[in-house]
């Protein structure tokens, strides 16, 4: 006989979903909806996908649990929920009748279960749901803290000075580009990078895996190739780190072609690594990404998993779609002058 989940375990599944939350950039919220203990729904916010202002967690495991029992109203449900439901929300979970809600961090901004008003306490209605407070609240709280601050960095970085003998491709260029929702990271503190910008993905560092891939595309390519390879890894629990090479996809382009040696690109990737404290490492590599990972090897093995052989993509890009190859070819380079690390790239390959 399967025993029934606790509050804990429930919220260990809502925190789940919270980190599928960030990593598609939106607000890092997870709920999940339990009949008699047995998962009947669960879902992160949507509202920046869906441009819909009511698609909250709560709302999402509401919908599709009331088209589970065909009734909207349920009666005998838990919600368990990573952050204190707002005024929308808990009238929403009054209004479907709902045993109980179970949230883990407050929300001193919005909430409304006792941080900003309490509609759950109202001795007015005509309906009371039963409301646990505080569990997993650190974790929680840890999920929201860590994308928020992010989120800081992120603004920060890309409010860094572009260098005069380097060009940056607009952002509005990677918009609604195809199966690449992740967050964007930017660096330009590392002494090899002399100013330039980095952008790199850093993908289920919540997780705490002791495990990283480290992704490394080849000479025409940029990270967006290893966006389907992401998508299984991300099933493994591991932590994943894919860098554009400077010259490439977000990242800043130099101008001069002579900028791009094996061993500059070697010298900042090795700092990224020490900067994010990366150990246990495994590789996946594309074309020239092989080259980087050999000189990464002999640099630092011990930062290297070793007992594991490097993986290796294949570089046939002919069954990109159009909107792929787009993606791939164009979005980073909008005129030759950006082109500078492909043409030097090719000459050494």
């Amino acid at each position: 006989m399967k025993m029934p989940l606790y509050d804990e375990d429930f919220m260990q599944l809502a925190l789940e979903q919270a980190r599928l939350g960030a990593n598609a950039n939106e607000i890092p919220v997870g709920a999940v909806l339990a009949h008699h203990g047995i998962v009947i729904a669960k879902s992160h916010n949507l509202s920046i996908q869906c441009n819909d202002p009511t698609a909250h967690a709560e709302i999402l495991v509401l919908r599709a649990a009331a088209q589970h029992f065909n009734n909207y109203r349920l009666e005998d449900c838990e919600l368990f929920v990573t952050l204190e439901p707002c005024a929308m929300c808990a009238g929403a979970i009054l209004h479907a009748r709902l045993k109980r809600v179970v949230f883990g961090a407050f929300d001193s901004k919005t909430g409304a279960a006792g941080s900003v008003l309490n509609v759950f306490d109202s001795t007015k209605l005509n309906h009371h749901t039963q409301v646990t407070t505080g569990v997993n609240a650190l974790e929680c709280s840890h999920v929201l803290q860590t994308f928020f601050q992010r989120k800081r960095q992120l603004q920060k970085a890309q409010a860094s000075p572009l260098r005069e003998d380097a060009l940056r491709t607009s952002e509005a260029r990677f918009c609604n580009l195809p199966d690449y929702p992740w967050q964007a990271t930017f660096v330009n503190s590392l002494p090899a990078l002399s100013g330039l910008r980095l952008h790199y993905l850093d993908i289920a560092q919540a997780s705490n895996s002791a495990t990283v891939v480290l992704c490394l595309h080849g000479a025409e390519d940029w990270s967006y190739v290893f966006r389907h390879a992401i998508v299984r890894l991300q099933q493994d629990g591991v932590r994943i780190i894919a860098p554009d090479y400077i010259g490439f996809g977000k990242s800043d382009k130099p101008k001069r072609e002579s900028v791009h040696s094996l061993e500059f690109h070697v010298s900042y990737l090795m700092q990224l690594l020490v900067h994010l404290n990366l150990h246990n490492i495994q590789l996946l590599t594309q074309g020239w990404g092989r080259e980087l990972a050999r000189a990464l090897l002999s640099h630092a093995p011990e930062r290297f998993n070793l007992q594991v052989a490097v993986a290796e993509m294949s570089d046939d890009n002919n069954c990109l779609s159009e909107q792929e190859r787009i993606a791939m070819v164009e979005a980073p380079f909008p005129d030759r002058g950006y082109k500078a690390a492909l043409r030097a790239l090719a000459q050494k390959v």
